[in-house]
């Protein structure tokens, strides 16, 4: 009785999954909101039944995406999103942390994004990030010229400024695999988890973001990071430079999310109106040097702890 509970139940969710795969795949608008939904019915298989019943699922699921047509869309899909939903549904199935779901999850992405891609170059012969590099280099290359033939050329510092942005984007490819993983999961656990919990699934919630704070030795890595760019100033295109460049990245985005965090706790505790914070925020973006600044200040001074005591 039991597994036949356990069939039907499976079954469903595989029309359900198989429903939001092809609406991913073949209808134009809706395919930008549902592929946020496709780890759903894998974490409610998971965390009711476990892991062996929710592989089982993912390989039907494997099965369904080859015959469902587009299948170098489908496959990468049901491989991606059905292993992160089986490791978030086994994760809240054994009262893991949110914060640690969104870590793991995020890891298990990040892996699973980067071996798709180099699978793409390695046996298909398509690599999507270089594709859209040449792309873009051709679309600046025929403005540059158009230009040119209507008298009004762009001033040879400005084009030699978006080559070199270009050549960053380049270099940071690793890291924007690693925020793009981090952006998706973020995204993925805040529309889904209260769909869960209207379901009766347990979900833990993350810590206020005012009370987020990454380990000191944040600073030091990126001060000694800052140093060995300033002094070794490795040669471009070597693995030191390529290392050094997406690590400096790294390490300034979680700063400024610190500074963000502290931004927040600071509003909180002098009782900041809602519309001040959100325009605070709002205005992060283009001030995100200050706020970095903030993040290194908070971590290295402890600032918060200084803040509540004369509070």
């Amino acid at each position: 009785m039991k597994n036949a509970r356990t069939l039907t139940e499976g079954a469903l969710l595989l029309a359900i999954y198989t429903v939001l795969l092809l609406l991913t795949v073949y209808v134009p608008v809706l395919n930008i909101i549902t592929p946020f939904f496709l780890v759903l019915p894998y974490i409610i298989y998971s965390e009711k039944h476990g892991l062996k019943p929710a592989l089982v699922m993912l390989a039907a699921a494997v099965f369904i995406s080859l015959l469902a047509g587009a299948f170098l869309i489908t496959l990468p899909l049901t491989l991606s999103f059905g292993t992160v939903g089986i490791i978030i549904g086994w994760m809240l199935k054994n009262q893991k942390s949110k914060m640690m779901i969104y870590l793991v999850s995020s890891f298990v992405f990040l892996v699973s994004s980067v071996i798709e891609y180099i699978v793409s170059i390695l046996l298909l012969d398509m690599n999507l990030i270089r594709e859209f590099i040449d792309s873009f280099k051709k679309i600046l290359i025929d403005a540059f010229q158009k230009a040119e033939e209507m008298g009004q050329p762009l001033p040879s510092g400005k084009m030699e400024d978006i080559r070199s942005s270009m050549e960053l984007f380049e270099i940071l490819i690793p890291s924007f695999f690693l925020t793009s993983s981090l952006a998706v999961m973020l995204i993925i656990i805040s529309v889904n988890f209260p769909l869960l919990r209207k379901i009766g699934i347990h979900t833990a919630n993350f810590p206020p973001f005012r009370n987020w704070k990454l380990p000191q030795s944040i600073v030091w890595y990126y001060l000694i990071t800052l140093i060995l760019m300033i002094t070794v100033r490795p040669e471009v295109g070597t693995y030191l430079h390529w290392a050094l460049f997406n690590l400096f990245y790294v390490l300034q985005l979680l700063l400024v999310v610190q500074g963000l965090s502290f931004i927040y706790f600071f509003a909180h505790l002098k009782n900041w109106p809602k519309g001040l914070v959100i325009l605070i925020t709002v205005l992060a973006f283009p001030l995100y040097e200050f706020v970095r600044i903030l993040g290194i200040i908070d971590l290295g001074f402890d600032l918060r702890q200084r803040l509540q005591r004369k509070s």
